[in-house]
Parts: C-alpha cells; sequence; structure tokens
C-alpha cells in the first residue's frame, strides 16, 4: 500500500477518534436500531432537504448502473438530499393498477400513481443489463476520481401501506425447492413498526427500513453494469444494518460520483433465501460529503456501534475470506494494528455474517463493535 494512501486512512480514522455518539455504552446489534431511532427521532423536524429526486419516470433507470448515464439531478457537497424510490415486486407491468385494486389500496396516492406511471413507461431497454428499478443517478458536485463519498442516513420515509415478498422456481437459496410462485403482501400497521401477512397467520415482522441497493458509478471501462450483483463501487449489498443512522463510504470512480439507489426493504434476514426481502416503496434522505483524496479499494459501512467491512464474491467461501481481508486491512491500516493482532480482533470479537446469497455475487459483511476498543472514543456525525 503506497504511503499516502496509508496515512490518509489513518488521517480518516484519527478524525473519528475523539467523543461523540459512538461513545456510548451501546455493545449489542439491537442498540445499533435504538440509537438510529434516536437520532432519527431528534433530527426529523430538522431535516429539510437541499434536493428533491421524485419517482417520476424519468428520473428512473432500469436495472443497471454506467458512468455515460446522464443525471438526474446535482447536490452540493454537504447537501441533504431526498430520493424517492418504488416497488415493483407483485406488480405488472401489463396492468400495474390490477395489483392495489386486488389488495384494495387506492390509486389516488401520490405513491401509487408514481408506481403506475413508472411501470407503464419506463422499459428494459435492448442491450442494457437487466436489474432493479432505481432512481438516479445523482451528481455530487466537487467530488473526483480518487474521492471517498460518505453517505449519511438522516432518515427512511416508508411511503406505503404495504410491503411484499415472493418465492418463485429457480429462485432463492433453494432454487430446486420451489414447485409454484407465491406472493405475500405485507400490511404495515398503522405505526409502521409491524408487517404481517394474511397468508401466514400467527406472525409479525418488526420493521427495520433499509436500501439494498446504494451505489456510485462503476468506472468508465466497465460499461454498464447490471444492478443485481453488488461491486466495490456498492450497489445491492442488502446488509440489513444499514437503516437511519448509519453511514455507508463508497468510492468514487467517476466525476461527480452519481449516486443511484432502489431495491427499498423494510425488513429481511441475514441472507435474503427467498430472492428478495419485504420489497416497499421508501424515500432516502441522505447527506452526501465528500472526502478528497482519500481512495477506498472496497466499500465500507459504519454504524454508532460499529464499523462494517464488506467481502464479495460469486463463492460463499471467497467472499468470506475477502470480508476477512477488507477487516483485519481496516484494523491494520486504519487502526495501527499488526496483521496478526487484527486477526486475533477479528476471530474473538467480530462477526462475520452472510448478508446475501442470492444476487450472483454474494456477500459477507463483518461486524467490528467499537466498544472493545477501550482506549478510543470514535465521533460519529458530530
Amino acid at each position: 500500500m503506497a504511503g499516502n494512501t496509508l496515512n490518509n486512512r489513518r488521517d480518516f480514522i484519527k478524525q473519528t477518534a475523539t467523543g461523540g455518539l459512538a461513545a456510548l455504552s451501546l455493545t449489542t446489534l439491537g442498540s445499533v436500531s435504538a440509537l438510529a431511532e434516536t437520532i432519527s427521532a431528534s433530527t426529523a423536524t430538522l431535516i429539510k432537504p437541499n434536493v428533491l429526486v421524485r419517482s417520476i419516470p424519468q428520473n428512473m433507470v432500469y436495472g443497471y448502473y454506467g458512468a455515460d448515464v446522464p443525471p438526474v439531478a446535482k447536490a452540493k457537497d454537504g447537501d441533504v438530499v431526498e430520493i424517492q424510490c418504488i416497488n415493483t415486486t407483485g406488480i405488472s407491468a401489463r396492468d400495474p393498477e390490477a395489483f392495489f385494486k386486488k389488495n384494495n389500496y387506492s390509486l389516488d396516492t401520490e405513491h401509487a400513481k408514481d408506481v403506475v406511471d413508472i411501470m407503464k413507461n419506463v422499459k428494459r431497454q435492448p442491450g442494457n443489463p437487466t436489474g432493479h428499478m432505481l432512481t438516479g443517478p445523482v451528481e455530487i458536485e466537487g467530488a473526483e476520481v480518487g474521492d471517498m463519498m460518505e453517505i449519511r442516513v438522516l432518515d427512511i420515509i416508508i411511503r406505503s401501506e404495504y410491503g411484499v415478498n415472493s418465492v418463485w422456481p429457480g429462485g432463492g437459496g433453494l432454487p430446486d425447492g420451489v414447485t409454484q410462485s407465491e406472493t405475500f403482501v405485507y400490511k404495515y400497521n398503522s405505526k409502521k413498526t409491524l408487517a404481517a401477512c394474511e397468508r401466514i397467520p400467527g406472525v409479525e415482522i418488526p420493521i427495520k427500513p433499509f436500501f439494498g441497493v446504494m451505489a456510485l458509478s462503476p468506472p468508465p471501462e466497465l460499461g454498464r453494469v447490471s444492478s443485481i450483483p453488488p461491486g466495490f463501487y456498492g450497489g445491492n449489498f442488502d446488509i440489513r444494518y444499514l437503516t437511519k443512522g448509519t453511514t455507508l463510504y463508497l468510492p468514487v470512480s467517476v466525476k461527480g460520483g452519481m449516486f443511484t439507489t432502489g431495491d427499498c426493504h423494510v425488513a429481511e434476514g441475514n441472507g435474503e433465501v427467498s430472492g428478495v426481502s419485504i420489497e416497499a416503496s421508501l424515500s432516502l434522505v441522505a447527506k452526501f460529503i465528500v472526502h478528497k483524496n482519500k481512495p477506498l479499494k472496497m466499500a465500507r459501512a459504519e454504524t454508532p456501534t460499529h464499523f462494517i467491512a464488506i467481502g464479495i464474491d460469486p463463492d460463499l467461501r471467497v467472499a468470506m475470506k475477502n470480508a476477512i481481508a477488507e477487516a483485519t486491512g481496516f484494523l491494520k491500516d486504519e487502526m495501527g494494528y499488526t496483521f496478526n493482532q487484527a486477526l486475533s480482533i477479528c476471530s474473538v470479537a467480530v462477526d462475520f455474517e452472510v448478508s446475501q446469497v442470492v444476487n450472483r455475487t454474494v456477500g459477507v459483511h463483518a461486524m467490528i463493535p467499537k466498544s472493545v476498543f477501550t482506549d478510543k472514543k470514535f465521533k460519529y456525525w458530530s
């Protein structure tokens, strides 16, 4: 590793090693959600986006990212941007109104009108990769190749009264186990804290919204890339801990970064084994901060209580190795430990979890607890 890169990364971690929210004595993943909700509740009345990106046909991209995809909006470094997204799972492109009529949902809401308009007017284009219905890209002024983009998830707004999960032959983690397709509509309670499906009685799922896809554009030499497999530039990580109050760090590969998002979920188990989660329509409210000349080789994330290292590969065993390498590299390069010390820390304190096994390129994320570093205090969002 080049000396400048090492110094930049150590400078970055040193900047976060003094006081703040993450210094609170929170040690469980449940506390991550609790603190994230506190952050959101305390700032909800203060958040006013500088830029709003509506979910309308001209702001959507169906299935891919690419350096040649023009921005639908521009924001400044440090701006707060609200980006509306929709769910298409369970909705027919031929007759999108049918889903709402069948499930007794109004077609007169902004959300329903957006879904119908998009499904009728945004089509897959021959020659382009297939993937998710996404919103973007948003250009962040001042971002250049070799910078790092910090994306703070200030809030996630639930736009509808339902979410959808599906199973289908050939899909998910047991592709030969499903003989007939089935769609499960999960309805939310009035507070939007629980989801339940009439076809699966006696089960209530806690709602913890997050975005499966948050990506910057890949470099130009990769061309247009499907949104289904994740990459070093971000994308379909499906890491369920990236809820409101958390942060994603992505490498900038093109001028302006070009941020695209979608694949919204209100709940997911690690693995996403049916092939999808409770897919939902959400709005992302995020602050974009450009860190100049701080190159990353691979995306990373952070919560108030954990650092998150990410490993991906088509082979789950290799993805695990890559996650270990990313976690030890983080501890070594940014916190000053030797490789042996870092590997020991990973073995005794870090949880390596399977993010998903259904996105062609599978993922493992490493949850590095800040609480074990007793001589450090980590500043967070201050």
